[in-house]
C-alpha cells in the first residue's frame, strides 16, 4: 500500500465529507426558514444546529480523533442530526475478524458523514443518509441513502415520493455504471434494512454499499454523487409536504412506525454497532432515535 497516496486519499475523503455536511446543514436551516406562515407549527421558533465537538480513544487509551455532532430540533425537523466524524487507532482484538484487513494489523482510519432525520409532519417521510471512507491494510468506500414514509398509504413504490428518491438514487449510480450497478445497490439496501423479526422492510428503501474497493477516483466520484444527490431530491420532498395538514391520528401512525426505526437501530444497523464498538460518542451514535415514539 502506497503510504503518502493513501495520506492524501484520506485528507480528500475528509475534506469533502465535511464540506457535504456543511452543506446539508445550510439547506435544513433553510428548510426552518421557508415554512410559510400558513402552515402547520409556523407559530414556533425556526431551528438552528447546534454544534458539539466530542473526541475519543481507542481500546489502548491513545488519541482516537473524534468528530463533530450537528444537531437541530425547529419547527420543521423534530430531530435531525448531520455529523461528520474522523477516528483512528487500533481495532479491540474481539473485533478485529469482522472488518476486511483488520486481522492482519488492526490499525484503521474511517472518516464519514451520516444524518438521519425526523421531522414533525407525518406526510413527510424520514431519512436516513452516511457516505464513509474506511482504511485497514484494505481500503474502501460504504454508504447509501434509504427512505422511511411514516404513513401506510405512502409506504408504496409507485408513490410520487418514493419515485423521485429511487430515480434520484439511481441517476447518482448510472453516472458511474462501472463502478455503481443501480440494482445491485437498490437490492442490497432492500435486504440490509429489513426487520427479520418483523418480516418487513422499515420503509421503501434506496440504495446501500460497501466494500467497494475499486480505483479510489472512481469510487470517491461516486460516493461524492450520492451525497449531491440527497443533498438536491430530499430538500424537494420536505418541501413539497411541509405545508400539510394532518389528523391525531396520523401522528399516532407515525409514532408507531418510528417505533421500527429504533428496533432496526438497536438491533441490527453495522452502523451503530461500529461506532459503539470502537469507543465513539454514544449521544452521536444514537441521535439516529426518534424523539417521540410509541409501541401500542
Amino acid at each position: 500500500m502506497d503510504t503518502d497516496k493513501i495520506e492524501a486519499h484520506k485528507k480528500r475523503a475528509r475534506a469533502w465529507f465535511e464540506a457535504l455536511r456543511d452543506r446539508i446543514v445550510a439547506a435544513f436551516e433553510t428548510l426552518e426558514d421557508a415554512l410559510p406562515a400558513t402552515a402547520p407549527l409556523a407559530d414556533r421558533p425556526v431551528g438552528r444546529f447546534v454544534h458539539t465537538a466530542w473526541g475519543r480513544t481507542d481500546h489502548t487509551g491513545a488519541p482516537g480523533g473524534g468528530g463533530v455532532m450537528a444537531m437541530m430540533k425547529g419547527r420543521v425537523f423534530e430531530k435531525v442530526g448531520v455529523h461528520a466524524s474522523t477516528v483512528f487507532g487500533e481495532f479491540a482484538p474481539e473485533f478485529r475478524k469482522d472488518i476486511p484487513g483488520a486481522a492482519d494489523d488492526p490499525r484503521f482510519f474511517a472518516t464519514g458523514v451520516s444524518l438521519i432525520a425526523h421531522l414533525h409532519n407525518p406526510h413527510v417521510p424520514a431519512v436516513h443518509m452516511n457516505t464513509r471512507y474506511v482504511v485497514t491494510t484494505k481500503s474502501w468506500f460504504g454508504g447509501g441513502a434509504d427512505l422511511t414514509p411514516l404513513l401506510e398509504h405512502r409506504r408504496r413504490q409507485d408513490d410520487p415520493d418514493t419515485r423521485a428518491f429511487h430515480a434520484a438514487m439511481r441517476a447518482a449510480c448510472d453516472a458511474h455504471a462501472g463502478v455503481a450497478p443501480y440494482d445491485k445497490f437498490k437490492t442490497w439496501c432492500d435486504d440490509y434494512f429489513f426487520l427479520k423479526h418483523r418480516n418487513e422492510m422499515r420503509g421503501i428503501g434506496g440504495i446501500f454499499y460497501d466494500y467497494l474497493e475499486t480505483d479510489f477516483d472512481a469510487t470517491f466520484a461516486f460516493t461524492q454523487d450520492v451525497g449531491l444527490a440527497f443533498l438536491k431530491i430530499y430538500p424537494e420532498l420536505v418541501r413539497k409536504n411541509f405545508t400539510k395538514p394532518w389528523t391525531e391520528a396520523e401522528r399516532e401512525e407515525q409514532l408507531v412506525r418510528r417505533g421500527r426505526y429504533v428496533e432496526f437501530n438497536l438491533l441490527y444497523d453495522r452502523g451503530t454497532i461500529f461506532g459503539l464498538r470502537t469507543g465513539g460518542n454514544v449521544d452521536s451514535i444514537l441521535s439516529s432515535l426518534p424523539p417521540v415514539v410509541k409501541w401500542p
